[in-house]
């Protein structure tokens, strides 16, 4: 299937809404394009759920800091078009920055409680970003499913929260995390890494692989579990830790005792890369 390819905002919005006139159920996977294994998996997702798919590239400029990647992001639309055609989506909405914050937009979205902490610590603004463009791309699909994964976790907590908040007809969809043969989690960021780098990246899922373990064998104390996950990393002298966290999966908060579910997120640093990765667990009710 070769998509449609639309720029216009206006003109993605008519024709998501035509979609729905024609009885089409419309499913939306926003990402910033350079498309990788694991966006196929959720345009897969989104087309065996829904007649209609739209995948957005778009790379938003509000959720990178002055000193962050925004520059180096990879860009490469006419391959991402074909990737996301081969996947199964009808349309691509792959907007100017212009279009989607002309002159004189001064709208921003803030999730109170969820963007202050973990990647909202150590990326501020980060997530008031990703919050804003969301909104805006939700609300020109209109009624819809929109698929993200699992992987950027803390972003599908915030989506799924302002949708709630904003009464926005979307169906959130969180996809499981697509992992390469190794472990490692498919990210754009990736491709930055170089070979060694790549490889003593896969130390960051057999670390959260030996917390979640820790977690099944019966440990409660969320501190023991991040240090354990702490030292397995530690062991990899290419890979430096920003954090390690224990959380509540709906609040994104470390709690006094793990009760129920969990989950585990590491963000660490390879070289100049940073890469962020995280896995459920299930500890024994009190």
């Amino acid at each position: 299937m070769t998509p449609s390819l639309v720029t216009d905002p206006a003109v993605f919005a008519a024709l998501m809404d035509s979609a729905r006139g024609g009885g089409q159920r419309v499913g939306l996977v926003p990402t910033m394009g350079a498309l990788h294994s694991g966006h196929r998996s959720l345009i897969e997702a989104a087309a065996a759920a829904c007649d209609h798919v739209a995948v957005s590239i778009f790379v938003n400029p509000l959720q990178f800091a002055e000193n962050e990647d925004l520059d180096a992001y990879p860009r490469r639309l006419e391959r991402d078009v074909t990737a996301a055609g081969e996947a199964g989506a009808a349309t691509v909405f792959a907007p100017r920055a212009e279009a989607m914050y002309p002159p004189g937009f001064r709208t921003g979205v803030h999730v109170t409680g969820l963007a202050e902490v973990l990647e909202g610590a150590a990326r501020p603004g980060h997530f008031d970003g990703v919050a804003t463009v969301v909104t805006k791309l939700l609300s020109l699909a209109g009624r819809c499913k929109a698929f993200f994964g699992e992987k950027d976790y803390q972003q599908l907590v915030i989506v799924g929260r302002l949708v709630e908040d904003l009464a926005l007809p979307v169906t959130v969809i969180g996809c499981p995390t697509f992992r390469e043969a190794d472990g490692l989690a498919c990210s754009s960021r990736n491709a930055y890494l170089s070979g060694a780098e790549r490889a003593a990246a896969t130390v960051l899922y057999r670390a959260l692989r030996s917390g979640a373990r820790l977690i099944g064998a019966g440990e409660v104390d969320p501190g023991i579990v991040c240090d354990a996950v702490r030292a397995v990393i530690a062991a990899e002298p290419l890979v430096a830790v920003d954090y390690v966290e224990a959380v509540d999966p709906a609040m994104m908060t470390r709690p006094a005792k793990l009760d129920g579910e969990v989950r585990l997120l590491v963000a660490a640093r390879l070289g100049r890369t940073r890469l962020i990765d995280n896995l459920g667990a299930v500890a024994a009710r009190a």
